[in-house]
């Protein structure tokens, strides 16, 4: 089921990196702007305090909110933080895993569902968020979700695809 390049058939450890982090880049900033653009859509006005709530994640809310520029800048890293876990965890995945490779649309969308499962149950409860568990009745949840799929899920696939089709031996 998992296959290990061998270390001669890897690409250079620059291109490695720097393909994680563009591609970390455009999901992470097409995430938050449609993160931006739902909670506009939601209250009608736009949300300054977003990165502000992400730092609240280790701050606590309260915290959060009173905080200056810096903690808008702890939002800004903990946002592309997860991304570039979640995006290098699917690169160094996708060599080892013949199934990755198959349908990217498929894989995309299945992999933005393990992605908003682990933030939305694991790593949201064991932040100083306050949680409460999704309206799963919820229509609005579920175009949240596809629209996640497309701005993170699919970039990190066919990023991960370019990469590995660029680089074929080191796949």
């Amino acid at each position: 089921m998992f296959a290990r390049p061998s270390d001669e058939l890897r690409a250079p450890p620059v291109a490695f990196l720097k393909a994680v982090l563009v591609v970390t880049g455009i999901a992470g900033t097409m995430d938050i702007i449609a993160a931006h653009l739902s909670r506009w859509a939601q209250t009608g006005k736009f949300p300054t305090m977003m990165f502000k709530g992400i730092a609240g994640g280790a701050l606590g809310v309260q915290r959060a909110m009173q905080g200056g520029v810096g903690t808008m800048a702890l939002g800004i890293f903990f946002h592309y933080f997860i991304s570039f876990a979640f995006t290098l965890l699917f690169f160094l995945l996708f060599p080892r895993v013949p199934l990755l490779r198959k349908n990217r649309y498929a894989v995309g969308t299945a992999y933005a569902l393990i992605t908003w499962t682990i933030m939305t149950y694991i790593v949201l409860p064991a932040s100083a968020l306050p949680w409460s568990r999704p309206d799963l009745a919820s229509q609005q949840l579920y175009f949240g979700v596809a629209v996640f799929v497309v701005v993170f899920g699919l970039p990190i696939v066919f990023g991960a695809a370019w990469f590995y089709k660029r680089y074929p031996q080191a796949a």
